[in-house]
C-alpha cells in the first residue's frame, strides 16, 4: 500500500534535511554525552563558590564532609541551632545547593537583613546537588545571603548544609523603559486606542522557560520547556514543566518523562490537553543537548482538564508503549478540528491525526501533503487554522493553501508578497480574524512579520544583522478576496518571532520578537552570546483590522518593556482579560549571558482594565450549537444601557514559536432583553466555526470586556476513536522508533545513586 511505504519517507526526509539545514541547531562537543541531571548547574554569565570558598563565612559549629557526589568534592554542614553562613555577592541572583535527607530540618533565608522564607530541607530520599533556594530578579549590585539552621524539623537535632552558591551576575544597566504615550503621534498615524494608558507589570517567575503556554483554567497557565536546567526541580532534577497559578504567581513543578522540546499541543473536545513530538530524551538520565533515554519524537502527553483552583492533582501522563505518533515530529503545529480530533502537521511532509483515522486508507498511518515539500526549507511550525467551512488553512515560507481534510485536497493561495517568509526559522505570526454571524462567519487570515531571508542560505552566510519584515498581509478567504490577493501593510517596526494577541474587543496586539536575524541559536555569524537574533523589539504595537487603512497600527498609551524576548518567548490572553508575557531563550541550555533564559513574567494592561466591567452573575459551563441561553450581566452604569454589546467566545490558544495555535474569537449572536441585564445569547452555528471543545467568554459592551468564564462546547464528548486505525498504528510502529536514527547512543535507565 502507498500509505504504508510513506511511513518511512518522512523520518528519512526529516532527518536528512535537519543534518543539512542551517537553522536545526547546534550540539557543541561534549554536550552530547549523558549524565546524571542533577539540579546543580553554572550557566554562563554566573559564578559558582563551593563551601570551601573564603567568600563564605561560617557563624557557630560546622563540620566538613569529602565526597565526589559534593560540588568541588566538599560540603560543610551543621546541626547547631542558630549556626549560620553568609556570602556577599554582586549580581541579580543567588542559588543555594546542598542535599536532602531524612536527617535534615527547617532553614531561614535572608536577603540583606530580611527574612525571605523558611525551606524544609528534609526528604525521605537522599539526594546531592540539589537547588534548595533561588532568586533571580534582585536589583544588580551588591547583595548578602545568610542561611540559618532553625533548629526544627521532623528530627532531632536537624542538619542543614551549604554545598555551593551561584551568583548570577547580570547586568549594571538595563534598557530603559519607555513611556509611549504619543507613539502614534510620532508614526504618522491616528490612534485607534483610547488614550488612556496602559500598564505594563513584572510580577512572578515562571520557574521553568516558557517555551510553551496555554491557560488551562481561570486560575492557572500550563508552561512547558525543553530538557534543561531550570530552577524549579521535581524528583531531584530539574523540571521542564510547571503550572503556573494566574492569581498567586505560584509555580508548581510537573514531571514530563520524555524531551518536550519545540513539541505542539491542542486540546480536544473533552476538554484533554495533548502535547505531542519533541526531541530525543530524558528521565533522569541526560546532557545539555537533552539526551537520554526516553524519546519525545513519538510522544503524546496527556493533560486531563484540571480545573481545581489548588491543581494539586493535575499531571501529565505518557505510555509510549499505547499512546504515540506514527512518525517523528518536532516543530509541529497542532490543531483542533470540527470532530474535536487533533491535526498535527509538520515537521515532515505529512499530517496525521489523534486519536489515529482511517482516513484516506491512511489506517492510522501519515499521510503525504505534497505542500510540506514544495515549502522547503523553512516550513516548520506551520501557521494553521481550521476554518469555518471546514477547511484548513496553512501557511509555511512564502505560501499558502486552503486543505481539505475531509477530501485530501489542496487549495493553493496566492504567494505571500514580497517574498516574505513567515515559518521557522523566519518565524512570522499569524491569526484568523475574529468570525462573526453578521457577515456568515467569513475567514479572513492575518500574517505579521518574518523575514525574506533566503532559505537556501547556510547559517555562514546568515547574519544576526539581517533584518527581519515589517510586512503584515491580510487575505479574505472568499473567491473575490483569494482572486484579489493579498492585501499589504507595514507594522511600525520589523519584527520576526512576534506574538500577536486577539483581545476581546476585537483587536490584536502584536508583543515579542527581534529587528534582525532569525530563530534559533548557535548557528549564524555575528551570534550575540547563542542568539541568532538581535535588535529585540520592546514596544507593544495594537492593530484594529476595522479602522480604515494607514491608521490601524498604535502604540498610543503604551510603555516599552525592559526584557527582551525572543526566541522561545510566548503571550496569551488570560481570562482576567490582561496579556500574560513569558519565556526568551535562545540557548542550548540555561544561560546568563546578554538574551539568556528568561523567567520573569509580565503584564500588560489594556486600558479596558481600569474601567468599570461587566459583570456575569452565575455563568454557565457549557454551550451547545444553535442554543440560546440567557446570562444575568450587571452592566456599568457609566456605558450606555443599549450601547454596543457583542458575546466573544474564545479560544486562548496553545502558544510557541509565535505560532498561537487554534487562537480564535467567534462573536455570538446576542440581544439584551427590556430588563436590562437578562442577555441572550446563542452558541454557534456549527462545530467548523468553532470546533468542540473549551471556551472562554467575554461580555463586551461599549469595548469594556468582563472576566471571562469558561465553557464546554458542545456535549464534552471525546473525538471520535477509530480501534482499527489504532491496533495498526501500534503494529506498524515500534515505541522510540527513531530514536537511534538521532543519536546512536547506548541507552539505559539512569539510576539514582544518591537513594538510600
Amino acid at each position: 500500500m502507498i500509505v504504508l511505504a510513506l511511513l518511512s519517507l518522512p523520518v528519512l526526509w526529516a532527518f536528512a534535511w535537519g543534518k543539512e539545514s542551517a537553522w536545526n541547531g547546534q550540539t557543541p562537543s561534549g554536550t552530547d554525552t549523558p549524565g546524571p541531571f542533577r539540579p546543580y548547574y553554572v550557566p554562563p554569565g554566573a559564578k559558582s563558590y563551593d563551601s570551601s570558598s573564603p567568600l563564605v563565612h561560617f557563624t557557630g559549629s560546622w563540620f566538613d564532609s569529602f565526597n565526589n557526589m559534593y560540588v568541588a568534592t566538599t560540603l560543610r554542614w551543621t546541626d547547631e541551632k542558630g549556626a549560620a553562613a553568609r556570602m556577599t555577592f554582586v549580581g541579580t541572583g543567588i542559588e543555594w545547593f546542598g542535599s536532602l535527607d531524612r536527617s535534615h530540618g527547617i532553614a531561614a533565608v535572608f536577603i540583606d537583613g530580611k527574612k525571605v522564607q523558611e525551606i524544609d530541607t528534609w526528604n525521605n530520599v537522599s539526594r546531592k546537588q540539589q537547588r534548595i533556594f533561588w532568586e533571580f530578579n534582585l536589583p544588580y549590585g551588591k547583595h548578602t545571603i545568610k542561611i540559618r539552621n532553625l533548629g526544627r524539623g521532623r528530627v532531632g537535632s536537624p542538619v542543614i548544609d551549604i554545598d555551593a552558591f551561584v551568583v548570577t551576575e547580570g547586568h549594571t544597566t538595563l534598557p530603559p523603559t519607555h513611556d509611549l504615550s504619543n507613539a502614534a503621534t510620532q508614526l504618522g498615524q491616528k490612534s485607534i486606542a483610547s488614550q488612556a494608558q496602559w500598564t505594563l507589570e513584572q510580577k512572578g517567575v515562571t520557574g521553568v522557560s516558557a517555551m510553551q503556554l496555554t491557560v488551562i483554567s481561570d486560575t492557572h497557565a500550563l508552561i512547558i520547556d525543553k530538557v534543561e536546567h531550570n530552577p524549579v526541580s521535581i524528583g531531584g532534577h530539574p523540571a521542564w514543566a510547571a503550572l503556573f497559578n494566574l492569581q498567586t504567581r505560584a509555580v508548581r513543578p510537573l514531571k514530563v518523562e520524555s524531551n518536550s522540546f519545540c513539541a505542539g499541543g491542542t486540546f480536544l473536545s473533552n476538554g484533554t490537553l495533548i502535547n505531542v513530538g519533541g526531541n530525543p530524551v530524558v528521565g533522569g538520565y541526560t546532557s545539555a543537548a537533552d539526551f537520554g533515554d526516553l524519546d519525545g519524537l513519538q510522544a503524546v502527553r496527556i493533560f486531563e482538564p484540571c480545573p481545581s483552583a489548588s491543581a494539586a492533582h493535575c499531571k501529565i501522563y505518557e505510555n509510549h508503549s499505547r499512546i504515540r505518533l506514527a512518525s517523528p515530529r518536532w516543530y509541529n503545529t497542532v490543531i483542533r478540528i470540527s470532530d474535536g480530533s487533533a491535526m498535527i502537521t509538520v515537521n515532515n511532509p505529512t499530517i496525521e491525526y489523534w486519536p489515529p483515522k482511517s482516513i484516506h486508507n491512511s489506517i492510522g498511518l501519515p499521510i503525504y501533503l505534497p505542500f510540506l515539500v514544495r515549502t522547503l526549507n523553512a516550513n516548520l511550525f506551520p501557521i494553521v487554522f481550521a476554518l469555518p467551512d471546514d477547511r484548513i488553512f496553512i501557511a509555511a515560507n512564502q505560501d499558502a493553501i486552503i486543505y481539505d481534510w475531509r477530501k485530501n485536497q489542496e487549495q493553493a493561495l496566492p504567494r505571500i508578497p514580497n517574498g516574505c517568509r513567515v515559518t521557522y526559522p523566519m518565524a512570522g505570526t499569524g491569526l484568523l480574524l475574529p468570525l462573526s454571524p453578521e457577515d456568515g462567519y467569513t475567514a479572513e487570515i492575518l500574517l505579521c512579520g518574518g523575514s525574506s531571508i533566503d532559505d537556501k542560505k547556510p547559517g555562514y552566510e546568515i547574519s544576526s544583522q539581517d533584518p527581519a519584515s515589517s510586512q503584515c498581509s491580510r487575505l479574505l478567504l472568499t473567491d473575490e478576496g483569494i482572486a484579489a490577493g493579498w492585501m499589504v501593510e507595514q507594522m511600525p517596526q520589523a519584527r520576526h518571532m512576534p506574538d500577536a494577541v486577539l483581545l476581546p474587543t476585537g483587536e490584536v496586539l502584536i508583543v515579542n520578537g527581534a529587528g534582525t536575524g532569525i530563530s534559533g541559536y548557535g548557528n549564524v555569524v555575528d551570534q550575540v552570546g547563542q542568539s541568532n537574533a538581535d535588535n529585540p523589539v520592546l514596544t507593544p504595537v495594537l492593530y484594529d483590522h476595522t479602522a480604515p487603512a494607514g491608521q490601524r497600527f498604535s502604540s498610543a498609551g503604551m510603555i516599552s518593556s525592559a526584557i527582551p524576548r525572543m526566541y522561545h518567548s510566548v503571550a496569551t490572553l488570560t481570562p482576567n482579560g490582561d496579556i500574560m508575557v513569558a519565556g526568551s531563550n535562545p540557548n542550548l541550555d540555561r544561560s546568563e549571558v546578554k538574551y539568556g533564559t528568561e523567567y520573569r513574567v509580565e503584564w500588560v494592561g489594556p486600558p479596558y482594565m481600569k474601567r468599570n466591567r461587566p459583570v456575569v452573575h452565575n455563568p454557565p459551563k457549557a454551550l451547545m450549537y444553535g442554543q440560546n441561553l440567557t446570562l444575568s450581566v450587571k452592566i456599568p452604569p457609566s456605558t450606555n444601557q443599549a450601547g454596543n454589546i457583542k458575546v466573544a467566545l474564545m479560544d486562548l490558544g496553545f502558544i510557541t514559536h509565535a505560532v498561537h495555535a487554534n487562537s480564535r474569537l467567534v462573536y455570538l449572536s446576542s440581544s439584551l432583553f427590556n430588563d436590562g441585564h437578562s442577555l441572550q445569547i446563542t452558541g454557534p452555528p456549527r462545530p467548523a466555526v468553532y470546533p468542540p471543545g473549551p471556551g472562554w467568554i467575554y461580555v463586551v459592551v461599549d469595548g469594556v470586556p468582563s472576566v471571562g468564564f469558561q465553557v464546554m462546547v458542545g456535549n464534552g464528548d471525546g473525538p471520535p476513536v477509530d480501534q482499527t486505525a489504532w491496533d495498526n498504528l501500534l503494529k506498524m510502529t515500534a515505541v522510540d522508533q527513531y530514536e537511534s536514527s538521532k543519536k546512536g547512543k547506548k541507552k539505559g535507565k539512569y539510576v539514582d545513586n544518591d537513594a538510600e
